[in-house]
């Protein structure tokens, strides 16, 4: 099925936000959007950057589909997440600063005001394979019914929203925050003392 104009600029969009954003290096990261019963996901080892209607593939959520042999390789994790929450995108990004205090910190809980703000609070989750892995796809969707982004230790960030551009707006928003956080703990401050109490609490 061909893809729409409107879902092919909405992706390309994104995918170029992202990359000049610093958030993904050349072929990292995925994005998605539901629709209806079908999503449609990058296409496996794209470039977020540079993506073309080729770049895109439409398949079911439901059931298995003879596009998984091209789609992302962490398109079942796209997939849990739209059958177990109210997602109609996901957005996953390989954060440096993030991922940096991912292997520091069990939670990420920004400390600038607009952090603090629009994310509040970023459980980071830890699995035996940290990438593409069963246990990923089964544990990520119940913390993104409560959480607009989770970070994996040591890979990455995956956000949700109604559209790509919100889910793209919470990575960006995370990974701000982290820069400033690592700025501090490169003055040698504790961070902690710097969050606020209120979210240690959300």
């Amino acid at each position: 099925m061909a893809i729409s104009k409107e879902i092919l600029k909405e992706f390309k969009k994104t995918g170029w936000g992202m990359y000049i954003a610093g958030l993904q290096n050349s072929h990292s990261g995925n994005l998605s959007v539901r629709l209806g019963n079908r999503m449609i996901i990058t296409r496996r080892g794209s470039m977020l950057g540079f993506l073309e209607e080729d770049d895109l593939v439409e398949m079911s959520i439901d059931e298995e589909d003879g596009m998984m042999a091209i789609a992302s390789t962490e398109f079942h994790i796209h997939r849990e997440i739209y059958r177990k929450t109210d997602a109609l995108a996901v957005a996953h990004a390989h954060l440096i600063a993030a991922t940096a205090l991912s292997l520091l910190y069990d939670e990420i809980i920004p400390v600038d005001v607009e952090g603090a703000y629009h994310i509040k609070r970023v459980p980071v989750l830890h699995f035996e394979l940290g990438s593409g892995s069963r246990e990923m796809a089964e544990t990520l969707p119940i913390y993104l019914k409560d959480y607009p982004i989770v970070m994996v230790k040591g890979h990455g960030a995956f956000a949700v929203g109604e559209t790509l551009e919100e889910a793209f707006y919470y990575c960006s928003a995370l990974e701000n925050s982290a820069k400033i956080a690592m700025l501090l703990i490169q003055a040698g401050e504790d961070i902690r003392k710097y969050q606020p109490e209120g979210l240690k609490r959300w």
